[in-house]
């Protein structure tokens, strides 16, 4: 067994260290789990935050990755004590997991806190998990290592490749459209999800576990090795190891991601055809570390970087091709020195270090800086009078001829009354309008739903309709597709411009000037809103009435107002 030394008196012998009455029942109450008195003797303790769970499929195989991590712990001297934290499942959950993304981040931060811990290894895949686990790690800021699940192999049905969720959502419009069957589209669901994993697309999940990469918080490689490959188990396994030297070298999170971190993890993203849900996690786990960062960053800093990532929803491919064709380091290294190549990581090295000589081995699916799939491809933030204070577009995903459109508001106030009328042969609708969607932000919905990719009206699809622009105050899924603007803020519930807009009113987009607005002059704007009636309070106790009165708008990350900065690990007290 390796040791690794340190000179500090570590947090966990507070609890395991003295001779009074708390430490002997803080030994004795462990020790009837079979640990030996010398695992008290002042390693390392190390928890392992984990987010297993049947109803995160995405998640559900990380029994092993944990256990695969206590053994990397163990062989550097450490005390491996997992510990389980809630489970978001992106597939599953109602309303929506992004209710519960800052509940999670509270588990994490008082878990960690409140236990003998000096180190902790994130064990995270699905959409949420990663960054409520980041944010929570960061109000603490322990020495922290990240570990994702990893993405599903291929799907394939019918001899094509099939994406989770942007094929999806493909063949759903088809089957609403009369193009495909019931009974194809649910054939297609085993050959879609036919191995362990979270989403093969690059969606919010493959997109988060690229951030953490990015932001140093990793090891080289960990964004796109399959969850079913031996290399994603041995992986979980040098990350114990490390984490143990970590705590030994004191590598807190702060001292490992800055400000040059966050303009990486966005220049990266739109290397990769990233989500627009990592704008809203950035912004919140940057908030944790006390680092600024702006809603207009995303759109200063991805200027002039390329799309170099062929895959779905932006491309043709997927996650398995991305790793066989080199992975996120590829991509680091091609982008070179459009990145902060000095930015610190968990390895020990610099960004650049940990990934100089690594190579494409396809240059279809990693595209090279000289040819890329598109030359400027990042989020798009939009302000105007219909969001003040901002909204986004993935002009990757959209259709490039609707990037610059004036159409007639169609509205829906809510998705109740969207879901009521949208099929309706009475709607009044053409190709051309917009559709405006309110009530599904922060607070209206609460929590801000995938729901932004609108499903287009059936009549439109039956004559061949495939895209429209929509906007709203919602999100949508990572693997979505479409010319959809999203996270307006502030919201049509926080009395955003966005609820006072009428049917027939022209809307004008322009992504290439940055614009988002209603063809109404100041005066009209504000006697509208000033006309609004009071907002309903649609939850009154418990968790949601929390998360309604100090949930903060989309430019801020969807964070909690009193969850921002770091908080540390000292506790005071004992439990006897």
């Amino acid at each position: 067994m390796s040791r690794t030394p340190t000179s500090r008196t570590l947090r966990s012998q507070d609890w395991f260290g003295g001779k009074d009455l708390n430490a002997f029942i803080h030994r004795s109450w462990m020790k009837n789990q079979g640990i030996p008195d010398r695992m008290f003797d002042g390693r390392p303790v190390i928890g392992i935050c984990n987010t297993y769970s049947e109803l995160t499929p995405c998640n559900a195989h990380f029994r092993d990755l944990a256990e695969q991590v206590r053994l990397g712990v163990v062989e550097a001297g450490g005390f491996p004590v997992e510990f389980p934290v809630m489970s978001l499942g992106e597939t599953i959950i109602r309303p929506t997991t992004m209710l519960y993304r800052n509940l999670v981040s509270m588990d994490v931060e008082e878990s960690i806190r409140a236990n003998p811990i000096d180190g902790v290894v994130l064990l995270c895949g699905c959409d949420k998990t990663t960054p409520a686990l980041v944010m929570g790690a960061a109000s603490c800021d322990l020495p922290t290592i990240v570990v994702s699940g990893g993405p599903m192999l291929n799907g394939r049905h019918q001899g094509k490749t099939v994406g989770s969720g942007t094929s999806v959502f493909e063949m759903s419009e088809a089957v609403r459209a009369g193009c495909m069957s019931e009974c194809e589209f649910r054939a297609a669901e085993s050959a879609m999800s036919r191995s362990p994993g979270h989403c093969n697309t690059m969606g919010t999940a493959s997109t988060m576990a690229s951030i953490v990469e990015t932001l140093g918080l990793t090891l080289p490689g960990n964004a796109a090795i399959p969850a079913v490959d031996s290399r994603r188990r041995v992986l979980a396994r040098d990350s114990g190891v490390r984490i143990v030297e970590m705590v030994a070298e004191n590598l807190t999170m702060s001292s490992v991601v800055d400000r040059n971190s966050f303009e990486n993890a966005i220049k990266v993203n739109t290397a990769i055809g990233g989500s627009t849900n990592a704008v809203v996690h950035l912004l919140a786990i940057a908030g944790r570390l006390e680092i600024p960062l702006e809603l207009s960053d995303f759109g200063e800093q991805s200027r002039d970087v390329p799309l170099l990532v062929n895959l779905m929803p932006s491309g043709t491919y997927l996650m398995e091709d991305f790793f066989y064709a080199g992975g996120l380091p590829a991509v680091i290294a091609e982008l070179g020195d459009i990145l902060h190549l000095d930015a610190a990581t968990v390895t020990g090295k610099t960004l650049g270090e940990n990934n100089s000589g690594e190579t494409i081995w396809d240059d279809d699916v990693i595209r090279s800086t000289a040819a890329p799939l598109l030359e400027q491809a990042g989020i798009a933030v939009l302000t105007g009078n219909l969001a003040p204070n901002g909204a986004v577009i993935k002009p990757s995903a959209a259709s490039p001829e609707l990037l610059s459109h004036v159409g007639r508001a169609v509205v829906f106030h809510g998705m109740d009354d969207f879901t009521a009328r949208v099929d309706s042969p009475d709607l009044d609708i053409e190709a051309d309008d917009v559709i405006i969607l309110t009530g599904a932000g922060p607070k209206g919905f609460p929590g801000m739903p995938e729901v932004g990719n609108l499903p287009l009206p059936r009549r439109l699809l039956e004559r061949g309709v495939r895209d429209m622009v929509r906007i709203s105050d919602a999100r949508m899924s990572g693997t979505a597709f479409g010319t959809v603007v999203l996270h307006v803020a502030p919201e049509a519930d926080a009395g955003g411009p966005l609820g006072a807009v009428r049917d027939g009113d022209l809307i004008e987009l322009d992504v290439a000037r940055g614009v988002l607005r209603v063809v109404v002059d100041d005066d009209e704007l504000a006697r509208r809103l000033e006309a609004l009636p009071p907002r309903v309070q649609k939850s009154t106790s418990g968790y949601q009435r929390l998360f309604v009165d100090h949930v903060m708008q989309a430019d801020r990350g969807v964070d909690f107002d009193f969850l921002v900065g770091r908080r540390g690990t000292e506790v005071h007290g004992d439990n006897h």
